[in-house]
């Protein structure tokens, strides 16, 4: 059986106990975002007590306040409702492990996966790569509870952000399963 196959019939069982789920509104019932990770161990339906409908969860590459992830926090709010937010970034994330000069290069070279090893990221393919990495932003992690800082003082000077709305940042342990507040980004996020 193939990944493909696994995901279609586990979504025929999901599909055949779906029920009251098709009568979920829009906008989440506990009016609230979460930016983080889009790392695989990362549950936030778990580590926030989640269920389907309840807030709206925006993922990518390190949590990180990208220009699309802020457009998706303004929609969460302008149009579905939310009033409070949350930046979580965690530990161990793969976004430490390399730089944008790393990833840069890797990807100049080669557009195969590349492998981790204990120097780092470093190539097992061959080319052709692109130089187009170079006109990216790839938003890696020196300090990780800086860039938490960072990304919820970015989102809350943002000009379509208004004001009111509450913005928390934590850092997820990934050996334990705790959320640890950044008191120093949830004091960026504080309503003005």
């Amino acid at each position: 059986m193939t990944i493909r196959d696994e995901v279609l019939a586990a979504n025929e069982d999901y599909a055949a106990s779906f029920g009251p789920k098709a009568d979920l509104a829009l906008p989440p019932a506990r009016h609230f975002a979460i930016l983080t990770c889009m790392d695989a161990r990362l549950d936030p339906a778990k580590y926030a007590g989640l269920s389907e409908g309840d807030a709206h969860v925006i993922r990518n590459a390190g949590g990180r306040a990208s220009d699309d992830a802020i457009r998706s926090l303004v929609i969460s709010y302008k149009l579905l409702g939310t009033a409070q937010w949350f930046v979580i970034h965690h530990t161990n994330c793969g976004m430490e492990f390399f730089t944008d000069d790393v990833i840069r290069g890797l990807l100049a070279n080669s557009l195969e996966t590349a492998a981790l090893g204990p120097d780092g990221f470093y190539d097992v393919g061959s080319g052709p790569g692109s130089a187009e990495a170079n006109y990216i932003d790839w938003l890696t992690i020196s300090d990780n509870a800086q860039s938490v800082v960072e990304d919820v003082a970015r989102i809350r000077a943002h000009p379509l952000v208004p004001g009111g709305i509450p913005i928390y940042g934590y850092i997820y342990d990934v050996t334990s399963g705790r959320l640890i507040e950044v008191s120093e980004a949830t004091k960026a996020g504080l309503p003005t």
